[in-house]
């Protein structure tokens, strides 16, 4: 049998049962509740303990791994107080509101009243079975109710327990140890809980010998009601303290890794953090093309968007839901698995651009919430940004690509195509003056040679530009410690190299600045300034890279260098300059005559992580 025809018997299996409890569940709730109603014995304390019970259940307490409700006192107490009928009406009523407000599935608002009125009344009539076994302790009213109370919450919490993991077992949707377990010790928790208290409420309310009265009942259950909604909103707190921190975490490396090829690795152990999801997709537009950069979860294989799911991407322009999919599919339902039944689509909008969607699923219908579309409304606009900052970064390297081969072009014609031009003519004159005037030919030969020699090398210079640059074959750091071993070889010259911090990638661009400033900085030190010492720092800053070269030469004019610069023809000064601006770098140039020279590069980093630091310290040997 086909996987899709076996997940959709289980399934259905799953949902008659949960019909049949349900069913089952409200006829006992009807029969045993409404029906058996009468006029309460004590309005006000009903209507405190009603209260009471609405709080417990929407402010679960925190305990190891998940959160439980300690309802079950409360509702003991309106059974003690008054009768079994109230007890399950009390308990049925708030349950279904309670999940009716949290627009769950209506299967679950219905089949989770049941259950629990299922447990509570079996686990009454066990009690009330058993109870009489235990005449001898007739005269302690406390051991008797102890007793009484006892015989009660452990099958309660059995019955509960067993009826939920019976469901669980028949979903399509995998019921692991690991899930049971961790469901189990909640329960225990919260049996502890409700045990202790109820020990208390039997022993305190005996001790009394008047009539328990609203002030007693309130002073006795405020401390747990107090600790419900102070937990609860201590974890919601947390909670947002934790999403806070995983976004600013988020927002963080997605700044500093966006220059890098690799810079969605991240998502995969970051994204649970910040929105818990079953699965997620992310989908980039690039040149107008739709491309799935990003997958997790129970999702499909690289399935091509349909061109329906493309035209409804770019309309697409705010957070949009499906809260079950099997009704409702959207766009793209068909690249998630079956179980996927709930859809949060988060599209990536950049200055009304769409640059993007990013989909996220769960495996319950009606399952994201206020605070899902904000989480992934935010993560949407991050990524939205660094994104579209990364294309344009893409298309400014294409330019700069687009540049130096026009340069090349340029070179070419001006420098080789000239030279080879120029010995021509002055070959074909040699040939006609040949016979007549020997020794004029022998001189355009002679200088023709020496062009063609000048040419060659400007070819070989040319192709030796066009091959992968140092930084792209072994990275930045690896380049310079080469390129420092290569000088030092052929020079009688002390260079010295420090680096700070923890290098991180850039670039392709960045780095070939950062070298060629780094190799013709060293190459002027040792040519022009005569110095027989070099100090490099190197520093891997949280906000930009910093480039330090320090020479002991000697030194020279700026004013002078800048004149001679806009006359050189080669990389100097300006060059310099120039590339530092492209990458939006700083270069600052301190020299005099006789003191050497110092040459500082400061690169900014597109990201927002860590403080500034200061580190414009000597570059120490």
């Amino acid at each position: 049998m086909p996987n899709t025809a076996i997940i959709q018997k289980k399934e259905r299996r799953a949902r008659i049962n949960i019909f049949v409890i349900s069913l089952i569940g409200w006829v006992l709730i009807f029969t045993y509740g409404f029906m058996g109603l009468q006029e309460p014995r004590n309005v006000g304390i009903l209507i405190l303990l009603f209260l009471f019970l609405v709080t417990v259940e929407f402010f679960p307490i925190p305990v190891w791994r998940g959160f439980t409700s300690i309802a079950f006192p409360i509702v003991y107490a309106i059974l003690v107080m008054q009768g079994i009928s109230f007890a399950i009406t009390a308990y049925s009523l708030v349950v279904f509101g309670g999940y009716l407000l949290k627009r769950r599935p209506l299967r679950i608002v219905f089949f989770n009243p049941a259950q629990l009125a299922i447990s509570f009344l079996g686990a009454y009539w066990l009690a009330e079975a058993f109870l009489p076994f235990f005449k001898e302790f007739n005269e302690s009213r406390i051991i008797l109710g102890i007793i009484h109370f006892s015989l009660m919450i452990v099958p309660f919490y059995f019955f509960n327990n067993l009826i939920v993991d019976y469901i669980l077992f028949l979903r399509p949707q995998t019921y692991t140890f690991a899930a049971w377990k961790q469901k189990t010790l909640q329960e225990l928790n919260s049996l502890v809980i409700s045990y202790i208290y109820l020990v208390l409420f039997i022993v305190l309310g005996n001790q009394n010998r008047g009539e328990i009265d609203f002030v007693a009942f309130f002073f006795f259950f405020s401390p747990l009601v107090g600790l419900a909604l102070l937990s609860s909103s201590i974890v919601k707190l947390r909670k947002e303290k934790a999403r806070l921190k995983a976004l600013f975490e988020m927002s963080s490396e997605l700044n500093k890794i966006m220059p890098s090829k690799e810079w969605l690795h991240f998502l995969q152990n970051s994204l649970q953090e910040f929105i818990d999801v079953d699965a997620s997709i992310l989908w980039i537009c690039e040149d107008g093309e739709w491309k799935r950069k990003f997958s997790m979860g129970s999702t499909k294989g690289q399935n091509p968007l349909s061109q329906s799911a493309i035209e409804a991407f770019e309309q697409m322009k705010q957070i949009t839901i499906y809260h079950d999919t099997r009704k409702n599919p959207g766009p793209c339902a068909d690249s998630f698995d079956k179980e996927i039944v709930a859809s949060l689509y988060a599209p990536l909008l950049f200055e009304d651009e769409i640059v993007g969607m990013f989909v996220f699923g769960r495996s319950r219908t009606r399952s994201f919430n206020e605070e899902d579309i904000q989480s992934g409304a935010t993560l949407a606009n991050q990524l939205a940004i660094v994104i579209k900052t990364k294309m344009l970064f893409s298309e400014q390297e294409k330019r700069l690509i687009l540049e130096e081969r026009n340069r090349i072009a340029r070179d070419i014609h001006d420098g080789v195509a000239q030279s080879l031009a120029g010995a021509v003519m002055k070959l074909e004159t040699a040939e006609r003056k040949f016979f007549k005037t020997p020794e004029d030919s022998l001189k355009l030969m002679q200088e023709s040679n020496e062009k063609l020699r000048k040419s060659l090398k400007e070819v070989r210079e040319s192709i030796y530009a066009l091959r992968p640059y140092p930084t792209e074959r072994i990275g930045l750091m690896s380049a310079i410690h080469s390129r420092i071993a290569l000088i030092q070889k052929e020079n009688n010259v002390a260079i010295y190299l420090e680096r700070r911090g923890v290098e991180y990638s850039l670039s392709s661009m960045v780095e070939k600045v950062i070298f060629d400033i780094f190799q013709e900085s060293v190459q002027n030190a040792i040519k022009h300034a005569k110095a027989t010492t070099i100090d490099i720092l190197i520093s891997y800053q949280s906000e930009h890279i910093f480039l330090k070269i320090k020479d002991n030469g000697l030194g020279f004019s700026l004013f002078q260098a800048m004149i001679k610069a806009r006359n050189e023809p080669h990389f100097g000064i300006l060059q310099m300059n120039e590339s530092a601006e492209r990458i939006h770098a700083s270069l600052q140039i301190d020299s005099k005559e006789g003191e050497g020279t110092e040459i500082s590069l400061t690169v900014p980093r597109m990201g927002i992580e860590g403080g500034m630091e200061s580190d414009q310290a000597y570059a120490s040997r």
